[in-house]
């Protein structure tokens, strides 16, 4: 049974907390991230080489009388091998991995193929339990929890919770291609032109969709017999707007299956990622299906287009992951419960100046969070030789991705980071730019501005990084909770022609934002700022709450709207 999502609620909540936390900003170090996980431990007592272990528990299945609960044990070939909860035993079978389950066939109903199930099980403890694997009373292998998730699933090995249905991916090479590289908001006509060129199949994935260019293409495909499905996140930040249920509505009623990620159990905190498959193609974009994002209305973003069997099949896979999950909601059973908010579309112009072009791709790599998306952007920067450079809209000061480009400065070479002007990411985009400059003051060659669009764009919302031959353009911001709890999806290009043309558009911003260097404008100083503060932050409180509803900021992982 399909829940409104939870999210939408704590928005007041989450407004309210950021007001209040205005007052005493100034003398915070930084927001502390607390992990909500239920304790867990993991104790092995087999010496040496392979052995059998426990490998996952799923005590609470969301399911009456927690039909379906299993413990996966891999015996590794081991005969005589018990598993106990401290009440009762069973035997486990000496073949590979297994699910022992009481209930068989609804635990196959969640595991699929992947896994054996066998019986019986044992009867698991949602309030916490110690599994003990033992061969002829010798204790092999021991797991235990404090409480459970409901709906989750405890990895024995790493000790953390993952939601129901969801399988990290690895890192997946798809060869050599030929792929459009361009940036937005100079050429709002790929993404469209894409999508109108389908035969057979488009898929679309995204975290919002408000563009009618994009609908009318989506629609005209339909009508000529193209496969079409777009998936959505169903609690953006700040909500849905009416912009967006009208072009839903739209494609729902022109037969589009069209669904969102939503509800208590959902596998991601958001559905981030801005994709589609067409035919042989995949498209992987930094921004938003929507006139400021793909419609070239305002944001500074980034795109390729790869024309690859292999790619887009990869991504058709996270897709129908994704997709096809319990989490994945019809827009109509979405739109029965949701709420949503009038924003104005974003309505600028602005002159081209960097057009599309081909490129040559000696390596393409489809890179996805969470799994492996993290950790492929700090390994890409931790490979370079001569230089990086990073576009995002903001930066963590004291995070794992502003670290690796330290790590990669202090091996000599150039980084530079070039950040959003946006006033809600001035505070910490400016403490980025500070940090830098005192570490190129002690000799290390990293810089890091503030973007100045000028007449060429609004803001920056791209999240890219060239670093010597390599490109990663993809939706992942840079923190840690993107690429632990969101779905993003990145591609990582290969070869100096993609190296030279994003390199080329990130100079091309990099001068225009000369004059912001790493002091900033006068009101910008930290001891006004403070001032400034501490003088409006009751207001601040009063205001946030009412002001929710329309604009809501995220500190750690904040989406423009």
């Amino acid at each position: 049974m399909w829940h409104p999502s939870g999210r939408a609620a704590r928005l007041v909540a989450v407004a309210v907390a950021v007001g209040l936390c205005v007052l005493s900003a100034a003398a915070l170090a930084g927001p502390v991230a607390a992990d909500s996980s239920p304790p867990a431990n993991h104790t092995a007592t087999t010496e040496g080489g392979a052995a059998p272990e426990i490998v996952a528990v799923f005590p609470d299945p969301v399911a009456d009388g927690d039909r379906g609960e299993y413990v996966v044990v891999d015996a590794d070939g081991t005969r005589n091998l018990t598993i106990g909860d401290g009440e009762s035993t069973v035997g486990v079978p000496p073949g590979g991995r297994v699910a022992l389950s009481s209930a068989p066939n609804a635990t196959r109903a969640l595991v699929g193929t992947e896994i054996r199930v066998v019986a019986p099980g044992l009867e698991l403890s949602n309030a916490g339990e110690r599994l003990v694997l033992e061969r002829d009373g010798r204790v092999v292998d021991e797991v235990g929890y404090d409480r459970s998730n409901e709906g989750e699933r405890l990895n024995a090995t790493t000790g953390r919770w993952t939601p129901r249905g969801l399988r990290p991916r690895p890192v997946v090479a798809t060869g050599a291609a030929t792929a459009t590289a361009f940036v937005l908001p100079d050429a709002p006509d790929v993404p469209i032109e894409t999508l109108r060129d389908a035969d057979r199949r488009i898929l679309v994935a995204g975290y919002t969709f408000a563009s009618p260019r994009a609908t009318d293409a989506l629609l005209a495909a339909q009508r000529r017999g193209v496969r079409v499905r777009v998936l959505l996140d169903g609690g953006p930040i700040g909500g849905m707007t009416t912009a967006q249920r009208e072009q839903l509505d739209r494609l729902a009623a022109g037969g589009v299956d069209v669904r969102l990620i939503d509800g208590p159990h959902s596998r991601y905190a958001y559905h981030h990622p801005k994709y589609a498959v067409v035919d042989d193609r995949a498209l992987v974009l930094t921004e938003n299906w929507k006139p400021a994002g793909t419609g070239g209305r305002d944001s500074r973003g980034w795109g390729v287009r790869v024309d690859s069997a292999r790619t887009a099949d990869e991504l058709a896979a996270v897709f129908a992951h994704d997709a096809d999950g319990l989490d994945a909601v019809p827009w109509r059973a979405v739109r029965r419960n949701a709420s949503f908010v009038d924003v104005a579309p974003a309505s600028g112009s602005f002159e081209a100046k960097i057009e599309p072009e081909s490129v040559a791709v000696d390596r393409v790599r489809v890179l996805t969070a969470p799994g492996n998306a993290g950790a492929a952007v700090r390994e890409t920067i931790a490979a370079a030789d001569d230089s990086v450079a990073l576009l995002a809209p903001r930066l963590d000061v004291d995070g794992p991705y502003f670290a690796a480009l330290v790590a990669a400065a202090e091996r000599g070479v150039r980084v530079r980071i070039l950040l959003s002007n946006a006033w809600y990411d001035e505070d910490s985009n400016r403490a980025v730019v500070d940090r830098a400059a005192d570490l190129r003051e002690r000799g290390l060659p990293i810089e890091a501005r503030i973007a100045d669009p000028g007449d060429r764009f609004g803001k920056v919302h791209a999240k890219g990084v060239v670093a010597d031959d390599a490109v990663i353009v993809g939706s992942l911001n840079f923190n840690a909770h993107s690429a632990r709890e969101n779905r993003e999806v990145l591609i990582a290009l290969a070869g100096s022609e993609p190296a030279a043309y994003f390199r080329s558009a990130f100079e091309a911003d990099w001068r225009a934002a000369a004059g912001a260097g790493s002091s900033g404008p006068a009101w910008a100083s930290s001891d006004l700022r403070t001032r400034l503060t501490m003088a409006l932050g009751s207001l601040a409180a009063l205001l946030l709450a009412a002001f929710a509803l329309r604009r809501t900021v995220e500190f750690e992982n904040r989406e423009d709207p």
